[in-house]
């Protein structure tokens, strides 16, 4: 493959704890870490990888602005356009800053701004939270960080304490709202229900105007509850009984809306330590969870990001294939799609085409121009499929030969 065809294929750099989110036809990915010699290294704050999902091609551009430092387990969430990245750990230790930046530039150039002139009080500092996205709003639940001594409240749990400066460390289940059209942050009167354990590493997704959240850790324990806070109304489910078998306890998953009445869960790291590749769709309507079958078992992922595409797949970026308490090698790099729902006649005849490019180069140019940019995108894309797929099996091939 000549050298401009792989720099064409290129991929975003592996990493776990990183935040990605889609707008239009495009997956954005921004920060996390990775692992050098045993040391945590930060990916670096300028920049922004974007896969178009058509032509299944990345690119890195150089961001601008008041930059957030590099960071790990920020919480990203995506409104109108713009990408919104709270809170995370750096090299100095937990944040409680946000930023936004504009995906939908004009001119190509993605402007980070810190948002310094908000109304109320942001939540104390943290990371491995999660966040809902609701009317206009963002809204935050849980995570680990720290409190001052006058900050302690039933919302956390205290995992650690240095006394000399009154600093403690712990989980939170304190539920904070930032309004992006007004700049005010505030704190929602919960009105009724219980509350989840604190608890971070957990997933939060959103149904109508229902908050769901499964899972996470709190001190040595992992959990597989669900709850659901009404968006509207500031009443909490209570933990959700649910009828038939049911996902086992994990944290680092992920939990992502497929359709009017389903959650779609994704790998984690269990309760023994254990990397996890099963997925499990949850049904509102009938309360059950159940284990999709056909997933591979050699594709664990704790750490990862999954966003919903524009046809109902979801696409998983990153992660690790280790536990990262202990072995801290497996980052990863690959995009893993799972296909949810039936494609559409068109998609499928699009594909089709591409994958049998070189059967059909004759007919190709025949076709009317705004049909012809797709195909060419899809050639591309699956151009970009084999030649992943050959670099990998090279790969594993000269892995081998080192081994024997």
């Amino acid at each position: 493959m000549a050298a401009d065809s792989a720099e064409q294929f290129c991929v975003a750099e592996e990493r776990s704890g990183h935040c990605a989110v889609v707008d239009g036809n495009f997956l954005y990915v921004w920060g996390g870490y990775v692992s050098i010699e045993e040391n945590e290294v930060y990916l670096p704050n300028d920049e922004l990888w974007i896969y178009e999902m058509d032509s299944g091609l990345w690119t890195m551009h150089l961001m601008e602005g008041e930059l957030p430092t590099s960071m790990s387990g920020s919480c990203g969430a995506s409104i109108n356009g713009k990408l919104y990245i709270f809170g995370g750990f750096d090299d100095k230790g937990y944040s409680n800053r946000l930023y936004y930046v504009n995906l939908r530039t004009k001119n190509g150039t993605y402007r980070w701004k810190k948002i310094t002139n908000f109304k109320g009080q942001p939540p104390t500092p943290r990371d491995k939270l999660s966040c809902w996205v609701y009317k206009d709003r963002l809204i935050y639940f849980g995570g680990y960080g720290c409190r001052k001594y006058n900050e302690l409240s039933d919302c956390f749990d205290v995992h650690d304490a240095f006394w000399e400066g009154q600093i403690f460390w712990g989980w939170h289940n304190d539920v904070h709202v930032f309004d992006t059209s007004t700049q005010t942050w505030s704190q929602p009167a919960i009105r009724g229900g219980d509350p989840p354990q604190p608890r971070a590493a957990h997933t939060c997704a959103v149904l109508g105007n229902k908050g769901y959240i499964f899972g996470g850790r709190v001190l040595q324990t992992r959990m597989n509850d669900l709850h659901c806070l009404n968006l509207d109304t500031w009443t909490w489910s209570g933990r959700i009984n649910i009828s038939g078998e049911k996902p086992k306890d994990r944290s680092w998953h992920t939990l992502t809306p497929i359709g009017d009445d389903r959650l779609f869960l994704f790998g984690g790291l269990s309760s023994d330590n254990v990397p996890l590749s099963d997925g499990w769709i949850h049904s509102v309507t009938t309360n059950g969870w159940k284990q999709l079958t056909h997933l591979p078992k050699s594709r664990p992922r704790l750490w990862h990001t999954a966003c919903l595409g524009k046809e109902g797949e979801v696409m998983v970026f990153g992660g690790s294939k280790d536990d990262l308490h202990f072995m801290d090698t497996g980052h990863c790099s690959d995009l893993l799609i799972f296909q949810t729902q039936p494609y559409s006649l068109l998609r499928l005849c699009l594909d089709c085409i591409g994958k049998n490019a070189a059967l059909l180069k004759t007919q190709i140019p025949c076709l009317p121009s705004k049909l012809l940019q797709q195909v060419l995108k899809k050639i591309t894309f699956w151009a970009a499929v084999s030649h992943r797929q050959e670099k990998k099996a090279e790969t594993e091939r000269q892995s081998q030969l080192n081994t024997t």
